[in-house]
């Protein structure tokens, strides 16, 4: 099992999208997926869920964010049925934050579909990331309670994951490189960068080159200070990065292999470039290909309105309904609520996207299996 992030230091390049996309393509290859949700926008989980499911998750979990304890031990029978429901990551990280017990029993990860689970986000998320502030000096201490804070994140994953037999967990996060993305990101296996041809992708890799040589020796001093025992639950080696993608750029019929507009293609071209001198060797994987695009231009052009198509229907773009079937039969109302109109004319592009997402995880996996 890997936990990958997909991570960039600039908004708005498609992340929740490409989280979301890259999942179900896996799970299609049959293999066993959890989405966790850490950005505190919420857009990975909005993809899979509607909107009054995770209200009625949040409304039921309140007590619990304000307290965990008392909550817990003021109806055990309520607390039993909240645990037998799917909870989301904030809860399951709130006996860290509170320092308190861990939940004997998971609650039940939201099946998204076949192969497919996720942990939802919640916009409270910010309070924990407050926690994480708190108790990080801690760590140089070897403060028992901080080193849980700090590796919880990384706890519950795996957890999951041994539970479910996950092969893969994807971490949403948001743009930020504040201490909870420090966290998150310090403690996984590997991460991708969703990149736009443009000048704000281009300094955003540069960002996070910085962070990631900083953080990196702010974790191998921590970890001379603590004994191996705690060390065991950091992962073995720091993170790497496992490449980027163009995503989401404007596609144009021009004389370059990218298929861009030369505005576009001239800062495409400079990205191996930054990657080259922001990001270390010792912070990438060792692949020939690392400073390439993974699966070349698979997924780079832009998929016009089909993804927000899809995030109404909750499903991959590829799912989404054809004018006869089921869903628009049994859920009219539901479709009228979202102002959606399936087009029956774009049904067979809904469906080529599937091949170049499973295109670009392919391309994916081999290179995890570098790490």
């Amino acid at each position: 099992m890997k936990i990958i992030s997909v991570f960039n230091n600039k908004g708005g390049v498609g992340k929740s999208t490409l989280s979301f996309h890259l999942g179900k393509a896996l799970g299609l290859m049959g293999k066993k997926v959890l989405f966790v949700d850490l950005d505190p926008q919420c857009n990975l989980t909005i993809s899979a869920m509607r909107e009054n499911e995770l209200e009625n998750i949040w409304q039921e979990e309140d007590s619990y964010i304000e307290d965990f304890e008392t909550a817990k031990e003021k109806n055990s029978e309520e607390y039993l049925k909240i645990i037998g429901e799917t909870r989301s990551i904030h809860f399951l990280l709130k006996p860290a934050e509170d320092g308190v017990n861990d939940i004997e029993k998971l609650p039940p990860a939201r099946i998204i579909s076949e192969n497919v689970y996720m942990i939802p986000g919640r916009l409270s998320i910010h309070q924990f990331e407050n926690k994480i502030s708190d108790r990080w000096s801690g760590l140089y201490q070897s403060d028992n309670l901080s080193i849980r804070t700090i590796t919880y994140i990384r706890r519950v994953c795996e957890r999951y994951a041994e539970t479910l037999g996950v092969d893969f967990v994807l971490v949403d996060t948001s743009p930020s490189l504040g201490i909870l993305n420090k966290t998150i990101i310090s403690t996984v296996d590997g991460f991708i960068i969703p990149a736009q041809p443009d000048m704000f992708s281009l300094y955003g890799i540069r960002n996070i080159g910085n962070s990631l040589a900083s953080w990196g020796k702010e974790l191998n001093t921590i970890y001379n200070l603590i004994s191996e025992e705690k060390r065991e639950k950091f992962p073995k080696k720091f993170v790497q990065f496992l490449g980027y993608t163009i995503y989401n750029a404007k596609k144009y019929d021009g004389n370059n292999e990218y298929q861009l507009a030369d505005a576009h293609y001239s800062y495409a071209k400079r990205i191996p470039e930054v990657i080259k001198q922001y990001i270390k060797d010792d912070n990438k994987i060792h692949v020939d290909d690392i400073d390439m695009p993974i699966a070349g231009k698979a997924i780079m052009h832009t998929h016009n309105t089909y993804p927000s198509v899809a995030q109404s229907l909750k499903c991959a773009i590829w799912e989404v309904p054809d004018v006869f079937t089921k869903l628009q039969q049994t859920e009219p109302e539901y479709l009228t609520e979202q102002m959606v109109d399936v087009n029956r004319g774009s049904f067979g592009r809904y469906r080529d996207i599937k091949d170049k997402y499973i295109e670009f995880a392919i391309a994916l996996i081999k290179r995890i299996e570098a790490l």
